[in-house]
């Protein structure tokens, strides 16, 4: 869980059940209100164009998860500000966004505007769309990605997967990252008090914040590796790899439950690459 505050002020919080429509009212309303603040604490870490895939500062430069993307249509779900999108369209690729939150996009539109992309690359595009619907035709796209986490705030993230792969050519590549399935066990803490077991491994309860009317305002879903594995064959993709980034000595960043004292003993995160058949 990210401990980004948003407008609405947090009550309470904790392991309810929740609907798939009620946790994308709340979702899209709280990034809707922490967009700025958002990027006021993490802008200088994910820069204004580059493409780094998780709190471990795992750039897409060093990891080529992606391989070439010059020439190529890339799409990326849940965009957030569009640092990625921008950062593929200075290697040359045509970039598309998406994002539930228009708070969000706001400032991917904010970025475009005081820091235009030069050298020839193209501007990406950016729509506000539910990625459970993706409004393209399929076979769009040869190339799709997420980063940081944005698919553990979808209860129903098959039918994500499968509109993904609809959308995808035949050979393309889905690559995305999510917070590690271990850290759901832990207090979301970047200290001691972080690494002792409080919750099952199994329990797949979703975490949710209430506002003082008793309004979800928050919710993340969990689930394991192997639901994850699950998704992705179910989905039609093959998968090619997982990683899990170790973290870096010289990253001194403490990201909510990310940091350097849990990340020397647990993953923070899990990169899953796969490709359409």
């Amino acid at each position: 869980m990210d401990e980004t505050e948003s407008t609405a002020e947090i009550i309470s919080g904790g392991y309810i059940p929740i609907d798939e429509e009620t946790s994308v009212r709340a979702n899209r309303t709280y990034w809707d209100g922490s967009a700025s603040e958002y990027l006021a604490e993490h802008g200088s870490f994910l820069g204004a164009s580059d493409f780094i895939w998780c709190p471990e500062g795992v750039h897409e430069s060093d990891a080529g998860l992606l391989g070439d993307v010059s020439g190529k249509y890339v799409l990326e779900v849940g965009c957030g500000a569009g640092q990625c999108s921008r950062w593929i369209a200075k290697q040359g690729g045509f970039a598309t966004g998406v994002d539930l939150s228009s708070g969000m996009l706001e400032q991917a539109s904010r970025l475009s505007r005081e820091q235009p992309l030069t050298g020839g690359a193209v501007e990406p595009t950016f729509l506000q769309a539910d990625a459970r619907k993706l409004p393209f035709p399929s076979g769009s796209f040869d190339v799709a990605f997420s980063s940081y986490g944005a698919l553990p705030f979808v209860k129903d993230a098959e039918v994500v997967l499968s509109e993904v792969a609809r959308v995808l050519r035949p050979g393309g590549a889905w690559v995305f990252s999510v917070t590690h399935p271990l850290r759901w066990m832990f207090p979301d803490v970047p200290s001691e008090a972080g690494l002792t077991v409080e919750y099952s491994y199994f329990d797949r309860t979703p975490y949710v914040e209430l506002d003082s009317s008793g309004n979800p305002i928050y919710a993340e879903h969990h689930r394991t590796i192997g639901d994850w594995v699950n998704l992705i064959v179910d989905a039609g993709f093959e998968l090619r790899g997982i990683t899990e980034p170790e973290w870096p000595k010289d990253n001194h960043t403490a990201w909510g439950g990310w940091s350097p004292l849990r990340g020397e003993l647990m993953p923070g995160t899990a990169i899953f690459s796969t490709v359409l058949p």
